[in-house]
């Protein structure tokens, strides 16, 4: 997901994206500890997104404060 896709977003949004984003990556960590996990790297991209959602998140809560 693109940055300029995600300040489009409101708050209520990111957070549904976020639990999304945190469910996905309970999933594969399933699948990494049982070794069924196809795609590694997806692991890392999922990391960065939910820290790119997370940002977001706080960029709008100092704006509305």
């Amino acid at each position: 997901m693109k940055k300029s896709e995600l300040k489009e977003k409101t708050a209520v949004e990111l957070a549904a994206l976020g639990r999304d984003l945190r469910q996905e990556l309970f999933n594969l960590r399933l699948q990494q500890a049982s070794s069924q996990l196809e795609k590694p790297a997806r692991l890392r991209t999922l990391r960065r997104e939910i820290a790119r959602v997370e940002t977001q998140m706080s960029v709008l809560r100092r704006k509305s404060a």
